[in-house]
């Protein structure tokens, strides 16, 4: 159903969603992923009592991992090995969700693309500079598009 302005009936007030709760991305290789999120872009992992009491038999599995990044937002990765994208070529978006962009201070910019190069991830594109930043695209191991993107420098 498409929603247009005459058919509202009733609306949430702005500022009635506080903050995104979390993102859940599926994975087809839980190993390489928590490797990818966890090691290479540094995101804390939770364990033990971090893990919501909802998810406790799921992690323990080997079902879900779930990170944390620097702002608080969750992170949960759900294994699903059977995964493949509608389209095998990952410069083909095949979902509505077009990226992933985490932001960094601009005076570690060039370590984050440096660190990207030396894990041998291929960068999709970029580094770019706009008015609004620079950011650089690459993919996680499902083919996912990451963006590490940072502020103009002052």
């Amino acid at each position: 159903m498409v929603t247009t302005p005459q058919s509202l009936n009733s609306v949430l007030s702005p500022g009635n969603l506080r903050r995104v709760h979390h993102i859940a991305l599926n994975v087809k290789d839980m190993q390489a992923s928590r490797h990818f999120y966890g090691t290479i872009l540094g995101l804390h992992e939770l364990t033990g009592d971090e893990v919501p009491a909802t998810l406790v038999e799921l992690v323990a599995s080997g079902k879900v991992a779930n990170f944390a990044t620097p702002d608080g937002t969750i992170l949960d990765l759900f294994w699903t090995p059977e995964l493949t994208p509608p389209n095998p070529d990952p410069e083909q978006s095949f979902t509505r969700a077009y990226h992933l962009a985490f932001d960094i201070d601009p005076g570690l910019f060039e370590q984050a693309v440096a660190v990207v190069r030396e894990n041998q991830i291929t960068i999709a594109h970029g580094p770019v500079t706009r008015p609004t930043g620079r950011g650089v695209y690459f993919y996680d191991p499902d083919g996912f598009m990451i963006e590490i993107r940072c502020d103009p420098q002052s």
